[in-house]
């Protein structure tokens, strides 16, 4: 279907998830640019487990995931997908390229590329949203509270370009803090404008496709570099069986209702907690397929060091957690009970971190697909016996 020249932005919410309703393809096609920074996050991570490395890729993967959360959020309530609309977005995703450019030297040279690059992203959503303030009049409470916010975000970010390393990373962080909180404070104004509950929920569902991918091609990408061996061969099915179950674990539990229970039952903190509990979902996601790829890269003979055995269970142990309070912010009671078996698995997970000192990579992997799979089959099992 073609576009039109204009449209003027219009508020599309629904109270529920029968409002039927499902990403554009524009949207799709905007998500193609994160599929690459995504990678290019993985792949700087990859090169630095230690703390400090583990602290820069969060670093740069906030803002990174914060401008996809602003361009969905804008979709879900004033998306019109004519011309100017589709104008904005690709300065939006030319400018996500340009931070996938500068991940490597996020924190380097490359520094100032990435902080420009961020700030463009953020100014193609404040025009989207002033946008919407000259059409939308019931809209103009929360779109007001918006603009002003990211403005003042987006011009910490703009004037840490010409400021030197490291007082330039004291912008940024300045900047990421009013852009988080500038939602966050908007409280009730979130009651009468919440996002299309079934849009929202499938846009994050995807997104998070998108970082379980990453362990996908960390499996293919380690495997196609190892000479073939039986117990390579083990170690990457182990890998894949990982991502599967957190996926499995992640979707059959995907629901909209804490997004709607904010509409109908003015629950604003359990919608909150669902949406920012996305951010150390994916980074643990992404996270996993790093420490995947290590360990099919390592040598199997060898005890796997102490980093990268810390690294995976963690990442394992991280997902576990953010599932289980996914699950504790639904409104009916059974996921919530379901909740206590993700800590437990987080601590499983902790536990082959402290005692395996001197485990093989195979049996590292191999423990923590394990608790994967037996996750999914606590979950089956309550399916199956009306648990749910």
């Amino acid at each position: 279907m073609k576009p039109v020249w204009w449209q003027p932005p219009q508020l599309r919410i629904g109270q529920t998830s029968k409002t039927e309703r499902h990403a554009t393809w524009l949207e799709l096609f905007y998500d193609l640019v994160f599929v690459v920074t995504i990678t290019q996050l993985s792949h700087h991570l990859s090169t630095d487990l230690s703390l400090s490395g583990i602290l820069r890729f969060v670093a740069l993967f906030v803002p990174i995931w914060w401008a996809w959360i602003g361009a969905t959020f804008y979709a879900t309530r004033f998306d019109t997908d004519d011309v100017g609309q589709r104008l904005l977005t690709l300065i939006q995703m030319t400018a996500i390229v340009v931070l996938a450019i500068h991940v490597d030297h996020g924190f380097a040279e490359h520094s100032a590329g990435f902080a420009l690059a961020y700030a463009i992203v953020r100014g193609g959503i404040i025009l989207s949203y002033l946008r919407a303030y000259l059409h939308v009049r019931v809209a103009r409470a929360l779109i007001r509270h918006y603009v002003i916010g990211f403005t003042i975000a987006a011009s910490l970010w703009l004037i840490s370009v010409f400021v030197p390393i490291p007082v330039r990373f004291g912008f940024w962080a300045v900047g990421m803090l009013i852009d988080i909180a500038t939602p966050v404070s908007a409280g009730q104004l979130h009651a009468k404008l919440t996002p299309h509950p079934a849009h929202l929920s499938e846009r994050f569902g995807l997104f998070t496709i998108i970082v379980l991918g990453e362990s996908i091609l960390a499996v293919v990408s380690s495997l196609s570099e190892q000479q073939w061996q039986f117990i390579t061969a083990i170690t990457g099915v182990f890998g894949l069986s990982i991502a599967f179950s957190l996926g499995w674990l992640y979707f059959d539990n995907l629901s909209s209702r804490a997004i709607e229970a904010a509409h109908t039952r003015n629950r604003i903190i359990p919608y909150q907690v669902w949406l920012y509990t996305h951010l150390p979902l994916v980074i643990s996601l992404t996270s996993v397929g790093v420490g995947v790829k290590h360990i099919i890269s390592s040598q199997p003979e060898v005890a796997l060091s102490n980093a990268e055995r810390w690294f995976i269970c963690g990442a394992i142990a991280l997902c576990f957690l953010t599932l289980g309070l996914l699950l504790r912010t639904d409104t009916i009671s059974s996921p919530r009970r379901r909740a206590k078996q993700r800590f437990v698995g987080a601590l499983i997970a902790i536990a082959v971190a402290i005692v395996g000192q001197n485990f093989l990579p195979i049996a590292v992997i191999g423990l923590m697909a394990l608790l994967c799979i037996g996750q999914v089959v606590l979950e089956l099992s309550q399916v199956e016996y009306g648990a749910t």
